[in-house]
């Protein structure tokens, strides 16, 4: 296994919900803090949702380990921000036995 390249910085995101005094919610990002990573694309497709071609690209995101429970461990439903682009975390795995890297498995979706 070769060592990840980790010469990404990104932003590490955390939804912030707060009711909306009818029922519902409004979200909102807090930044949790910033993370180096080695970013690989993995898998790309196209649909169409209510006439707006929409663009996914799977991607493979790894960074220092972190300890279950640290707020510096990415966790489903989190984010990634880099500048404009955004990937929303799915899965978090322990890359190695020791736990010295982690892989987000993500996902960003673009309008085209």
């Amino acid at each position: 296994m070769r060592a990840p390249h980790l010469a990404r910085k990104l932003i590490l995101e955390a939804p912030l919900r707060s009711a909306d005094g009818a029922g519902g919610f409004n979200e909102a990002w807090e930044t949790v803090g910033a993370l180096w990573a080695d970013v690989t694309a993995r898998t790309g497709s196209e649909r169409s949702l209510s006439g707006v071609a929409i663009s996914r690209t799977g991607y493979r995101i790894v960074i220092r380990g972190a300890p279950v429970g640290s707020s510096m461990r990415p966790a489903p439903e989190q984010r990634f921000r880099e500048g404009a682009r955004v990937f929303l975390i799915r899965a978090v795995a322990e890359r190695d036995p020791e736990g010295r890297f982690l892989t987000c498995f993500a996902d960003e979706e673009i309008a085209a």
